[in-house]
């Protein structure tokens, strides 16, 4: 399952993460987002130990979502050391989302 990231968590699990995280940018009213959820859960477990999977609500972490410029969700972000490294918009299939994932890592 994807942990919740918030501003208050943000630097220890993204950061400071010794592995690569993907963080899933959502809101509860954004259907694409609703129907995103589960995989990004599933995508989660698949990637365990290689990738750390979060999530972001745009609506209680507003901050997090104008500081990294999210204007579309959901919107997938890669950091790797602390610094974001690549970014995709829209929903994608659980092996899209995970090879953007990988390829990024």
């Amino acid at each position: 399952m994807a942990m919740e990231i918030t501003q208050q968590n943000f630097k220890s699990e993204v950061s400071e993460s010794s592995v690569p995280v993907m963080i899933d940018f959502w809101a509860s009213w954004c259907g694409p987002c609703r129907m995103m959820g589960p995989i990004v859960d599933e995508v989660a477990e698949e990637l365990k130990g290689k990738v750390k999977v979060g999530k972001v609500n745009v609506d209680e972490q507003s901050g997090l979502a104008q500081e990294y410029g999210i204007s579309s969700i959901p919107t997938f972000l890669v950091f790797k050391g602390g610094k974001k490294v690549a970014e995709i918009v829209g929903g994608r299939s659980k092996d899209d989302l995970k090879k953007f994932a990988l390829d990024n890592a």
